[in-house]
C-alpha cells in the first residue's frame, strides 16, 4: 500500500503528532492536522499543512475533520498520569474519544486507522513482553486503564464497522521537535537537567525517539496488517538514575546530581508527603505512592522482532534517543523554564 491521499493527524501539537505530521510533510503526503485550540499556532510555523479545530470529546467537529481523508493517525488523547478526578479527566476523555474519532471516521469514509496505544496496554507479566502477551492486568491506574480498555474498543468498533485499523504502542518518547508543555516523558529529562530528582526510585523507563515512533506510524499505515497491535519501543530499559548518570557524563560542566538510593519505605513516605503539598496546590505532584507501587522495580523490556519484521522499524539506541533529546532540550533553554 503507498500513501500519497489525504492523511489526517490528531492531536497534531502535541509531541507525536507534531512530528509525525513534519515527517509526513517531507515525505509529500497533504495532511490535515486537528487541534483542540486552533489559536495554537506555534507548532506549525513554516509547515505546509491545514489546520483545522476538532476535539475528541466532540464527535461531530471529527466527522467534518475526516471528510476527504483517506488514513487517519488517531494520536489525540489526554497523556498523563494525574489528575483531580483522573476517571473523569484521563479515563473517560480517552474511552469517549476512541469511540468518537472512530465512529466518525467510519462515517466520513475513512479507509485505514492507525491508532495510538501505549505500551500500557501490554501484558507485564512475562519479560521481554511481546504483542502477543494480551492486556495490562494491572488495574490501579487511569491513563494505563483507558490505553487497555481504549484499544480494546478500538478494534472492537472498526471491525463492527467494517474500517481497517492497526495499532501502534509507543514507549516513553523524547527528542526532536518539541513545545511547551512537555510530555511526560521529556519532562523526566527536564527534571534531570534541572536537578530536580531527588532519590532513586528505582523506576526505569523505555526511552524511544519520538522521530523513530512517527515513521512507525507511517510504516503502520503502509505495512501493518489489518488487526494486529506492534510494539514501537527499543529490547531495553533506562532507570531513570541510569540515565541521570548517563546526562552528567555527558555534560560533566553542568555538575548534575545522581540521585542516591533510599529504602523503598522512606519512598513511600515522600511521595506521600509530595501528593499532600499537591492537594493544597493543585500541581501535579512529582511522585506519587502508586508511582512507587507500580512502576519502582518494573522492567519494561520488549520483543519488538514483530514491529523489525514487519514494518521494517528500526529503532535508534536508548542511549543514543537520550543523548539527542538532552541536546535538543539544551538549546532550547525556554523548554528547561530558564
Amino acid at each position: 500500500m503507498t500513501q500519497k491521499s489525504l492523511a489526517l493527524v490528531s492531536g497534531a501539537n502535541g509531541h507525536l503528532g507534531n512530528n509525525l505530521v513534519r515527517f509526513l510533510i517531507k515525505k509529500g503526503i497533504p495532511v490535515r492536522a486537528t487541534v483542540r485550540n486552533i489559536k495554537n499556532k506555534a507548532p506549525f510555523a513554516g509547515l505546509d499543512c491545514e489546520v483545522v479545530q476538532a476535539d475528541i470529546t466532540d464527535k461531530a467537529s471529527f466527522v467534518r475533520a475526516l471528510q476527504g481523508v483517506e488514513t487517519f493517525y488517531a494520536v489525540g488523547a489526554s497523556f498523563k498520569l494525574w489528575a483531580k478526578d483522573p476517571k473523569k479527566e484521563i479515563y473517560d476523555v480517552n474511552i469517549q474519544g476512541t469511540r468518537n474519532t472512530i465512529e466518525a471516521a467510519a462515517e466520513a469514509g475513512v479507509k485505514r486507522i492507525v491508532y495510538v496505544s501505549s505500551i500500557a496496554a501490554l501484558n507485564y507479566t512475562t519479560l521481554p513482553t511481546k504483542e502477543s502477551y494480551g492486556y495490562n492486568t494491572d488495574r490501579r491506574d487511569m491513563y494505563y486503564n483507558s490505553k487497555n480498555d481504549g484499544e480494546i474498543l478500538a478494534f472492537s468498533l472498526a471491525k463492527e464497522l467494517g474500517i481497517e485499523l492497526v495499532s501502534i504502542m509507543p514507549a516513553a518518547m523524547i527528542g526532536s521537535e518539541a513545545f511547551l508543555p512537555l510530555n511526560v516523558s521529556y519532562g523526566i529529562l527536564k527534571l534531570i537537567l534541572n536537578k530536580e530528582i531527588p532519590v532513586d526510585t528505582r523506576i526505569a523507563l523505555n526511552w524511544i525517539d519520538v522521530k523513530d515512533v512517527a515513521e512507525g506510524c507511517y510504516l503502520a499505515a503502509i505495512k501493518g496488517r489489518d488487526g494486529e497491535r506492534y510494539i514501537l519501543a527499543n529490547e531495553q530499559c533506562m532507570t531513570i538514575t541510569d540515565t541521570s548518570l548517563l546526562a552528567s557524563k555527558l555534560y560533566p560542566e553542568l555538575k548534575l546530581k545522581v540521585p542516591g538510593a533510599v529504602p523503598k519505605p522512606l519512598l513511600f513516605a515522600i511521595a506521600g508527603l509530595m501528593e499532600l503539598i499537591s492537594k493544597l496546590s493543585g500541581k501535579a505532584p512529582l511522585l506519587t505512592r502508586k508511582d512507587i507501587a507500580m512502576f519502582s522495580g518494573l522492567q519494561q523490556n520488549f520483543d519488538i522482532s514483530k514491529a523489525r519484521t514487519e514494518l521494517g522499524f528500526n529503532p535508534k539506541t536508548p542511549e543514543l534517543a537520550v543523548e539527542e533529546a538532552l541536546v535538543y532540550l539544551i538549546e532550547n533553554k525556554q523548554l528547561l523554564g530558564k
